[in-house]
Formats: C-alpha cells, sequence, structure tokens
C-alpha cells in the first residue's frame, strides 16, 4: 500500500452515540423506529412500552475518549463517522445550532486530532430531525435549505478540523422500499402505498441537488475542502450465460450501482436512467436551476460499502439470499455468512475496476465487514471468522492497486460493535471492539478487543504487508 494509505475504519452516530436527548439533542428519524424481528417498526413518535435501541446504542457518548484511545491503540489513522443532525438543530428549524452539541463534536475531532487520526466525516446518515420528516422530509424541497444550514454551520465550524466530508451515506438506498430510507425520513412503512418509487425518486433528486450544493457552499468556505459520493454497491452477475440474465445483470448494475455516481461526479442524469424511468412511471420535477447546480457540484472522490455480491436472472424458481437491505439470487460459487450474505472478496475487485475505469477518481472503502454472533470467552472473541473475511478483501484492495487502480483508503465496518440499522439489535455484530450489551440495552457495557483487534493492528503497522 502507498505510505500514506488511509487505514481506518468506520461508525454511524445513531449506531453508537446513544444519548438521544441529552444536552439539548432532539429527536431523529432513528430514534422514533422501534425494535422489530425483521424491520424495524416506525410510529408518530417515542411511544411508552417499545424499545429503541438508538437511544442507548452502545453508549459512545459517554465512553468517546476510552472507544477512541483504543482506535488508536489498534493504529487507525482515518476514522468514518457521522454527526447527529439533532444534535446540532434539534428539529432542523432552529435559526441558531445547539452550541453543546457543536462542542461534543469539537471534542470529538480534537481527540481524533492528538492520536493524528484523520476524521471522514458523513454528514447525514439515514437521521434527519423527526419534525423535518413530518413536513415531508426528501419529498419537501424546502429540506435542501434546512440541509445547507445544517452543512453551512458544519463547514464553518470544523472547517481546520476535518478535511473529507460525504454529503449522504448509501444515498442509492433510496431504491430501497424500507421504511428509513423511505424520502430520508417520510414515514411510509415497508408496506404503505405511499412508499412509492415516484416518491422516492423524487427525494433522491432533491439530495442529488441538496449534495452539489453543499459541495460548492463547502468549497467557498475552504477550498481544500474535499467531497465524495457514497454508495452502496450491490454487485450483481448474471445467474447464467444466458444472454436475457446478462442483459438484466447490466441494467442492474446500471441503474442500482452507477446511477447516483453518474450523477455526483459527472454531474448529469445518465441516458440510461430514461428507459428505467419511463418503465416505472417516474417523472422527476426539476427548477431551472437544478442542472447548472448538479454539473457545478461534482465530488472529488468515489466512496463505497462492500459487503457482498449476487445474482439476478429470469429464473422464477431460483434461491433467494439476503444482503445489506436487499435480496438477490444465490451464486453456487460462493459461500454464505451465517446471515446469508455471500461472501465474494473477488466480487470487490470486480467493482473497482468497474468504477475506476469508469470514474477515474480516488476510491475510498468505507464499509466492509463480516457480521456474526460474536461470544465473549473470559474476556476475549476469537473472531478468526471475521480475520478470514477481512484478509481476503484486503488481498483483493492490494491486487487492484497492484493494477493500477487509486484506492486512497480502507475502513471497515465496524470500529466498535454497533446496534444494527435493519433491525436495532446488535446480534449481528461487526466490530473490532466488543461492548457488552445485549438487545435490550442490558449489560456493563465494558469493552473488550477481540482477536481482530490485534490482527488489524499488525495489519496496519506493516501497511497490508503481515495478513497473517
Amino acid at each position: 500500500m502507498k505510505t500514506n494509505f488511509l487505514w481506518g475504519a468506520s461508525t454511524a452516530a445513531n449506531q453508537v452515540e446513544g444519548a438521544w436527548n441529552e444536552n439539548g439533542k432532539g429527536v431523529s428519524v432513528v430514534d422514533v423506529l422501534a425494535q422489530a424481528e425483521h424491520f424495524r417498526e416506525e410510529t408518530n413518535g417515542v411511544l411508552e412500552g417499545r424499545y429503541y435501541s438508538s437511544h442507548q446504542a452502545v453508549d459512545f457518548y459517554h465512553h468517546y475518549e476510552e472507544d477512541i484511545a483504543m482506535m488508536a491503540e489498534m493504529g487507525i489513522n482515518s476514522y468514518r463517522m457521522s454527526i447527529a443532525w439533532t444534535r446540532i438543530y434539534p428539529t432542523g428549524l432552529e435559526d441558531e445550532p445547539n452550541e453543546a452539541g457543536l462542542v461534543f463534536y469539537d471534542k470529538i475531532f480534537d481527540l481524533l486530532a492528538k492520536y493524528n487520526i484523520e476524521p471522514i466525516v458523513t454528514i447525514s446518515h439515514y437521521e434527519p430531525p423527526f419534525e423535518l420528516a413530518l413536513r415531508g422530509g426528501w419529498s419537501n424541497r424546502k429540506m435542501i435549505d434546512y440541509y445547507l444550514k445544517y452543512c453551512k454551520t458544519l463547514f464553518e465550524r470544523y472547517q481546520d478540523k476535518v478535511r473529507y466530508w460525504l454529503p449522504f451515506n448509501e444515498i442509492n438506498c433510496l431504491f430501497v422500499p424500507f421504511g428509513i430510507m423511505t424520502a430520508g425520513g417520510v414515514f411510509s412503512s415497508i408496506h404503505s402505498p405511499e412508499n412509492t418509487l415516484q416518491l422516492r425518486m423524487q427525494c433522491l433528486h432533491h439530495q442529488f441537488v441538496a449534495s452539489a450544493k453543499a459541495v460548492r457552499l463547502g468549497k467557498a468556505i475552504k477550498p481544500k475542502f474535499q467531497f465524495g459520493c457514497m454508495i452502496a454497491s450491490m454487485l450483481n452477475y448474471p445467474l447464467t450465460p444466458n444472454p436475457e440474465d446478462v442483459r438484466l445483470a447490466d441494467k442492474e448494475n446500471l441503474v442500482k450501482n452507477m446511477f447516483c455516481s453518474d450523477v455526483m461526479i459527472r454531474g448529469e442524469y445518465p441516458y440510461y436512467i430514461e428507459e428505467y424511468f419511463v418503465e416505472n412511471q417516474i417523472q422527476i420535477q426539476m427548477e431551472d436551476e437544478d442542472k447548472s447546480v448538479l454539473k457545478q457540484g461534482t465530488v472529488d472522490f468515489y466512496s463505497c460499502s462492500y459487503y457482498m455480491s449476487y445474482c439476478i436472472g429470469i429464473d422464477p424458481n431460483a434461491k433467494v439470499v439476503s444482503g445489506n437491505l436487499l435480496t438477490g439470487l444465490s451464486n453456487p460459487y460462493l459461500v454464505e455468512s451465517e446471515f446469508g450474505w455471500q461472501i465474494d472478496p473477488k466480487g470487490l475487485e470486480i467493482f473497482l475496476h468497474r468504477v475506476y475505469d469508469r470514474y477515474g477518481l480516488p476510491i475510498m472503502i468505507v464499509e466492509n465487514g463480516l457480521g456474526a454472533r460474536d461470544e465473549l470467552v473470559e474476556g476475549r472473541v476469537h473472531d478468526s471468522y471475521r480475520i478470514a473475511y477481512l484478509r481476503e478483501h484486503i488481498k483483493a484492495l492490494k491486487n487492484v492497486i497492484s493494477e493500477g487502480v487509486d484506492v486512497i483508503g480502507y475502513l471497515p465496518w465496524s470500529a466498535i460493535d454497533l446496534m444494527a440499522l435493519s433491525t436495532g439489535t446488535i446480534d449481528k455484530r461487526y466490530g473490532f471492539i466488543y461492548v457488552d450489551v445485549d438487545n435490550q440495552g442490558k449489560g456493563s457495557f465494558k469493552r473488550c478487543r477481540k482477536d481482530s483487534f490485534y490482527w488489524y493492528h499488525d495489519v496496519i503497522a506493516s501497511n497490508g504487508e503481515n495478513l497473517d
């Protein structure tokens, strides 16, 4: 790896911080998603008798000094995190930000600087203010102005502490009819007739415009800021050599994997999306300035999450497997994790070559990891399965870098255990650091280093040479 390679780890505020109503923080979209067995139950507010895992999460808010010290001990030089919008603007409607929220992140950034850890900040990670969600969320074009007010505050306050910004997390997940994604906070559940593809694509357009305007705003405040798109990469293979399957996979990869990055990097809607919009009766309402805004607010680098790949085909009887917010068809050449996610490091090579060939921009992997039911035994977690997964994906990164792809960072999910986005539980753990807490928020919250913690330390210390 390059000498300045970003070896890091990632988390998200709504999945680690807790302290959901402390020091002026307002209610976010995630704060009213009650824990549920298969998908998070949406409510019209916080109700008695329901459990909301985001309210306490793994209590990073009160453990951040310990947690960041442990991350530094592991050797990371970069940390991808998010800022909780409602710590800064509790309802999104305020004229002035919440100073206590700004001070909290000042402390985070100052501590990271102490340990020479570069922050990579996601501005919006699925948690807009609940009050704005009640006013339409991203289906309401006014959301752009609320978002830009929030961005301006962050850019001005942290201009000397943060260089890398990601305007939205996994922006292409608005294709997914999952409640928390829907309109970035329009409350219509997965079963609701209001949760339409038309609605989600209009919301996506508003996010495109918001991102482009944020880039322009940020560059005006600090020209050295670097902005990236963040895409949930969901590589699809054709199930068979049948040309129908091949064409279906091509179209799926373009629409689901490349459309959002095409807009954010090239600054315009690509030709192929017109057919998709016609087929799905989608009509995007744009204002006169939108096309020029998109063109002028393109990002500087490409970032993505990568966990698994799928197959896609026309066989109605093919086996379906699960994955990161989506399902696909089983690939007989791959093994699955205990949660049914297909493990495919070679797919990461394939995907990164496609991305770099298409854009020629630096690439960061800001999520990659294995969720598993870790067992704490005498203060240790022997997670050889996670080490094996990460080892093969780092080998894949080394391969593509040797072949000329400009990968500048690898920040696995996750630095510490956290509450799952989709279920609100902690059964499926990803962290290098174990947190003693269960699905109902009970436990000592003691932090323990897993075997993967020590393994990753040695990987970083050797700049990727020691993978044993």
